[in-house]
């Protein structure tokens, strides 16, 4: 019988969007039906490139993405894409920590099995609706600051769920919304409404990180908040407003937390 956090890897590796998205499915089915084993306690290895995705979008500097003018359909196929891509990006990074992490309880990677699925299934919605613009995913550059912070934790879990889920994912809770207004005044409704999709789910995401940041502090017996500022420091990571305090208070924030970001000014 499989295993589930080897199933995960072989998720990863795979190469092609809709091949990986299928993989999530059948991985979701498996443990559904009970034909799945977890086994949390080895550690796995892979000598193949991680993560598998296509050569295609080109990966540049931040700075070197395209702008994206709401005033023309390519304008908006180019947000559209840079959102399909850091749900690409989304689905490898809660694949990863699905698998690379021995020895976590059991809910652990049940939690992050679903962040892949609802993952997986905002990439596919939001590549169907890129189709319907004219234009398909690796189209237009992109960018890749959210896999190289997956690759700087790759070592702790502790700094993994701290920096990914509770920083580099919480910044999409605190952008989708005025993202959201600027595609439904250029009349893209169908786009608005995925982004609440993902906004909906993305509450919970973050919540499953913030949940397991601080179930491993407390296990190595540290504080959260000013453990988190140390990680911000140590990781060199800005934490700016201005923030969707609703959305990150839903998702697990403490308001002393948000304080001390500046949340309340």
């Amino acid at each position: 019988m499989p295993e589930l956090r080897a199933l995960a890897l072989e998720c990863l590796l795979v190469v092609d969007p809709a091949a990986k998205v299928a993989a999530i499915a059948a991985m979701n089915d498996a443990v559904q039906a009970g034909a799945c084993t977890l086994d949390s306690g080895a550690a796995l290895h892979t000598d193949s490139p991680v993560p598998g995705r296509p050569s295609r979008p080109e990966l540049v500097p931040p700075r070197q993405v395209g702008r994206r003018s709401m005033a023309t359909v390519e304008g908006r196929a180019m947000l559209v894409h840079a959102l399909a891509h850091i749900e690409f990006n989304a689905v490898n990074l809660a694949l990863d920590a699905l698998w690379r992490f021995p020895g976590m309880p059991e809910p652990y990677y049940h939690d992050w099995l679903r962040v892949a699925r609802e993952e997986a299934y905002h990439y596919a919605l939001l590549s169907a609706h890129l189709g319907t613009l004219g234009f398909q995913y690796g189209d237009f550059t992109a960018h890749d600051s959210l896999w190289e912070m997956v690759e700087r934790t790759c070592d702790d879990a502790l700094a993994r769920m701290a920096l990914v889920p509770r920083t580099l994912e919480a910044r999409g809770l605190d952008a989708i919304p005025p993202l959201r207004a600027k595609l439904a005044q250029a009349g893209d409704h169908a786009a608005a409404a995925i982004l609440d999709i993902i906004l909906r789910d993305e509450v919970g995401h973050v919540e499953i990180g913030n949940r397991w940041y601080g179930h491993l502090c407390r296990l190595r017996g540290v504080d959260p908040v000013p453990t988190y500022s140390a990680l911000l420091v140590q990781y060199r990571v800005p934490v700016k407003g201005p923030f969707n305090l609703g959305a990150r208070l839903q998702a697990g924030f403490s308001a002393e937390e948000m304080r001390s970001f500046g949340g309340f000014d």
